[in-house]
């Protein structure tokens, strides 16, 4: 058989396997290394891949760990947990519980608002989901809230940390398509390619974020006017409602400086990425000693927490790697380009099908699993082919929101889950959360139709 054939049969075939494996429950770093060895060794039997290829992997390594860029995500890791500990989110969801309270929808609408007040401190998904499903969920149920809305609305806005900068996800995606971008346009002979970084896509999410949160809001708002039990008004009483404008500000001036003082400062081109991570970090610090929640024991908890986290995803970075070098050898790369390339409706067709397999992706994997392998594949023949990696980066962080929501296996399912009183379902936690995919996928064809939406901002502060 031909070896260009045979090659591309095994990567075909390695891709398929490692889906496969994973679907089997079995660790995902383990299984993008275990399985790419293997295939590895078996492309050596048949002569179509050099073992010699693996001396590279050391150097890529190291290279992962010594990355400035990358140096933000620990940092913005930590500073999500810490300000869980703090508190923060408890004081704004009761306080935004009872300024929107005496409306119909008011407990949702504060959900949301605080879901993205904390997705623009955070980053981080899993606190945010824990921490709302914790404090809300049971006021929401007193009130008579749908079970269903309640859950759903929720994991939703639990997961605006994954596209409202400053996000972890972005913070990988932006790294990786710099480099990728600036490969692409080297081999087409632009030696002096316009700069991508991670700034970019936080000012490329940014409209996004907000346009989800008003889809979010719209929803709530729609099933108050059509479907009032669902979603019962709770007014405060009297003696509550005294000091509310003074909890307000006490509950949402800490965040505000935060976020202002984090991200402002990253799209305002004050400070990289890393820089902000850090002013982060330090400010989630004081407001936990300014809330008197600080101590050796708390802080033992965060630096545990967010070496546990961060591990967990650079171990998942490094199994992909192994993956990327077997793949890309055994002409994996050629098989891809040959698939897209050959697509009807040119560069948006193969843009299409690209985010549907993602789409697909997402109900069996989780989000950096998905982007450490298919951004690599994938995005050298989008770039190749015309599309801007600030949309394109973007438009995947909006698409793989949903990885977080669709089941069987959406982590912001699991999270509710585990915190859910058993009087709520699985099943019913499945469909609250369809509505609001469903409004994600609305967001991706707006986007998808206005790309403006996207590009915009970063073309401002550029």
């Amino acid at each position: 058989m031909d070896p260009i054939l045979l090659g591309e049969i095994l990567a075909g075939s390695m891709f398929l396997g490692v889906i496969g494996m994973l679907m089997l429950g079995f660790p995902v770093a383990f299984t993008l290394a275990g399985t790419s060895l293997l295939f590895a060794v078996l492309g050596n039997a048949l002569g179509v891949f050099d073992l010699s290829n693996f001396g590279a992997l050391a150097n890529r390594y190291i290279g992962f760990m010594t990355n400035e860029v990358l140096v933000a995500v620990p940092l913005f890791i930590f500073m999500g947990v810490m300000l869980e500990r703090s508190n923060i989110a408890e004081q704004l969801l009761m306080t935004m519980g009872k300024l929107f309270g005496r409306a119909r929808g008011g407990l949702a609408i504060s959900v949301v608002l605080v879901g993205a007040l904390l997705a623009a401190s955070t980053g981080v998904v899993g606190a945010t989901v824990v921490t709302m499903g914790l404090i809300s969920l049971p006021a929401m149920m007193r009130a008579g809230y749908d079970p269903k809305l309640a859950a759903g609305v929720i994991c939703a806005s639990g997961t605006l940390g994954q596209i409202i900068p400053p996000s972890t996800v972005l913070i990988f995606m932006g790294d990786m398509l710099a480099g990728i971008n600036a490969q692409v346009q080297m081999a087409k002979g632009n030696f002096a390619p316009s700069p991508v970084s991670v700034g970019d896509l936080f000012a490329g999410a940014f409209l996004p974020g907000l346009m989800l949160v008003g889809l979010y809001l719209s929803w709530i708002i729609f099933k108050a006017i059509t479907d009032p039990q669902s979603c019962p008004a709770t007014p405060v009483p009297d003696d509550e409602r005294k000091d509310l404008l003074r909890e307000v500000v006490t509950a949402l001036v800490p965040p505000l400086l935060l976020i202002i003082s984090v991200l402002g400062s990253i799209l305002g081109g004050i400070a990289t990425p890393t820089e902000a991570a850090s002013v982060g970090a330090v400010g989630a610090t004081i407001l936990a000693a300014m809330r008197w929640r600080l101590s050796f024991g708390v802080l033992r908890e965060v630096v545990i927490s967010t070496a546990t986290i961060t591990s967990m995803v650079f171990i998942i970075l490094f199994g992909a790697s192994v993956f990327s070098i077997v793949f890309r050898q055994m002409g994996g790369d050629n098989l891809v380009h040959e698939f897209l390339s050959g697509l009807p409706g040119g560069v948006m067709g193969a843009m299409i099908v690209v985010m549907a397999i993602m789409f697909v992706l997402g109900f069996i994997l989780d989000t950096f699993e998905i982007i450490f392998i298919i951004i690599p594949i994938t995005a050298p023949i989008l770039l190749n082919l015309g599309l801007d990696p600030i949309w394109l980066g973007v438009m995947v962080g909006v698409n793989l929101q949903t990885s977080f929501l669709t089941p069987p296996f959406g982590f912001a399912l699991f999270y509710l889950r585990g915190v859910a009183p058993p009087s709520i379902t699985t099943g019913q936690i499945y469909r609250g959360v369809i509505p609001f995919v469903l409004l994600q996928i609305l967001a991706l064809v707006v986007l998808f139709v206005f790309p403006d939406l996207i590009l915009w901002l970063p073309s401002v502060l550029r």
